[in-house]
């Protein structure tokens, strides 16, 4: 049995609980979020995990879980994943995005070698990342990622300061660029790019275009990686979260896998 602290409750940590609702070998004991959002979690853990404890942080004296998983933005991870590696508890993070800032990068990893113990990246809404990483040893020429998604799912970014995006008729453009310059500017939708450079050629050599795109509903990636090992080309159609469009459902699928894969005599 895996024990597991969750931080978040928001939409993805919500589709977590629900997927992972009566597993037999995974089992969520307590869930951290922010004290002024416990009433909306302590609803979701009364439907989903009711033994779940709702704490605001991870005591130092409280008994350490077999794993603690981020599933709540970028600011839990400088709150809760810093401190828990240190303490010695492994971690997954699904924010990648987080780590286009290089010094919050070095930071995890020492916290880990302080800790002696392990953070896993999670590869997200997007396929690919073991053939990338693979690839990398032998050598990356390029890696070119080109992001589609429907305008609204880019309220609240910088791309409405770009065109107006409720009177997009076709593509529009709104980032061409490194992919350490759209972490900067879209740090809560370009968690893709952030991982496919983390596994390939880096952040400044990783490039970057996204689209404001009327006619997708999904959340398009598109990748292609040239190198000693050839040439490849990824191309995925993920649906949003109903809850939120900014967010695509595998990425919630790729926390769960994660999670039971750690409990498995054999995993791929």
């Amino acid at each position: 049995m895996l024990t597991v602290t969750m931080i978040g409750c928001g939409a993805i940590g919500a589709s977590v609980l629900e997927l992972l609702h009566g597993d037999a070998d995974v089992r969520i004991t307590a869930v951290l979020a922010p004290e002024q959002s416990h009433a909306q979690a302590q609803k979701v853990l009364d439907r989903w995990a009711p033994e779940a404890r709702l704490l605001s942080r991870l005591a130092s004296g409280q008994d350490a879980p077999g794993l603690l998983v981020e599933c709540a933005g970028h600011g839990a991870i400088e709150e809760h994943v810093l401190p828990a590696l240190k303490r010695g508890i492994p971690c997954v993070i699904a924010s990648i995005g987080a780590l286009g800032d290089a010094d919050l990068a070095r930071r995890i990893e020492a916290a880990a070698r302080e800790g002696g113990t392990q953070v896993q990246l999670l590869s997200g809404a997007i396929g690919g990342i073991d053939a990338l990483s693979a690839a990398r040893v032998g050598g990356l020429d390029s890696v070119v990622y080109t992001g589609r998604k429907p305008p609204q799912a880019w309220k609240g970014t910088p791309a409405e300061s770009v065109c107006d995006l409720d009177a997009l008729t076709s593509a529009q453009v709104i980032f061409k660029g490194s992919a350490a310059e759209a972490v900067r500017l879209y740090p809560k939708n370009a968690n893709v790019a952030a991982t496919l450079s983390l596994a390939g050629i880096g952040l400044q050599r990783t490039q970057v275009q996204l689209f404001a795109d009327p006619a997708v509903s999904e959340n398009v990636h598109h990748v292609e990686a040239r190198g000693a090992f050839g040439n490849f080309e990824l191309t995925m159609r993920g649906k949003p979260l109903a809850t939120n469009p900014k967010t695509s459902a595998l990425t919630v699928y790729s926390v769960v896998r994660a999670l039971r894969n750690r409990t498995q005599p054999v995993s791929i």
